[in-house]
């Protein structure tokens, strides 16, 4: 996934109203669109080095948006609305060695009555509903966790999900920690119980869960290892 423009370097100074940042660039406070919701828990730290994007969009109210923020000297993706556009372009060029050989992919595909699924891939031989989770937190080194905070978005995919498979499809969820400082990945059993329990059952049911990490360069973010899941 490629950045539209260059992104500019600056330093984060607040979140407020869930979705503004003030971020200090040169001397001068500017606010940028937060494209994340979860809570970012531990990221948000006055004066992490964040890295923005100008919108060429003429008619956006913020012409600027919160890509990257710095923690431990790593790169954390935060901006949740390329995690598709990265894992997207990972499908297309095979680079998930779990989908390899497939021969169509389906972005944002509908399933029952209330529910989208982030992807619907398929072959000759299957169909898969894969559903991608942003994963930033790291709270030891070297271990990523999800989620950040409770997620009854979360627990319900994990159950809806379940319904497909029982429909014949694949199912899967893929982490993808937008960080490449993490080389395992575990859930965060007491940030969300529930969400912990209710995988935990899914996986001795069919689901299939899957972990890469990222590669940050100056042009965009790109999927890049596999990464060793811990979950008991």
């Amino acid at each position: 996934m490629n950045f539209e423009n260059k992104l500019i370097s600056g330093l984060f100074i607040k979140r407020y109203k869930r979705f503004f940042v003030d971020i200090k660039i040169n001397n001068k406070i500017i606010t940028a669109h937060c494209p994340n919701t979860g809570s970012m828990y531990g990221l948000l730290k006055k004066g992490n080095k964040v890295w923005i994007s100008k919108s060429n969009n003429p008619n956006r109210k913020l012409k600027y948006t919160l890509e990257i923020i710095e923690d431990k000297s790593s790169k954390v993706g935060v901006n949740t609305h390329s995690t598709n556009k990265i894992v997207h372009h990972a499908l297309q060029n095979n680079l998930i060695d779990e989908f390899d050989s497939i021969s169509e992919i389906k972005p944002e595909i509908k399933f029952g009555l209330n529910t989208r699924f982030d992807f619907l891939v398929s072959n000759k031989n299957y169909k898969a509903f894969i559903e991608v989770k942003n994963v930033t937190l790291s709270r030891e080194k070297s271990i990523a966790e999800f989620p950040d905070a409770v997620t009854t978005r979360g627990l319900k995919h994990i159950n809806e999900l379940l319904k497909a498979s029982k429909k014949n499809y694949k199912i899967f969820i893929l982490y993808l920690i937008q960080r490449d400082d993490c080389k395992s990945f575990t859930v965060a059993k007491d940030i969300d119980p529930n969400y912990a329990t209710a995988l935990m059952k899914a996986i001795n049911n069919k689901l299939k869960i899957l972990c890469y990490d990222c590669k940050f360069s100056s042009k965009g973010i790109k999927l890049n290892n596999k990464i060793k899941i811990k979950i008991k």
